[in-house]
């Protein structure tokens, strides 16, 4: 969905994704591993940390490297 923000910055390293309708069905990939995968077939990895409000969202955190903003509005793979 969007980068994690505060009122002046963006947090490139995390990112807000809507995996379920409700938080008891988005509880269930808290820990799994995140994949997205450029237009040019690199993959960066992250890991789903912990819900985000109350509508299905959760927070992803990427270690090594934070996600381009073409990465906005991409599908990703939850494993």
């Amino acid at each position: 969905m969007n980068f994690r923000r505060g009122r002046h910055t963006q947090n490139t390293y995390q990112m807000i994704l809507k995996v379920a309708d409700a938080p008891d069905e988005a509880k269930k990939v808290i820990g799994k591993t995140v994949t997205w995968t450029s237009p040019a077939g690199k993959e960066l990895k992250g890991k789903i940390s912990a819900l985000h409000g109350r509508k299905g969202a959760v927070r992803a955190i990427f270690a090594d490297a934070g996600l381009p903003g073409q990465a906005i509005g991409q599908k990703v793979k939850v494993e």
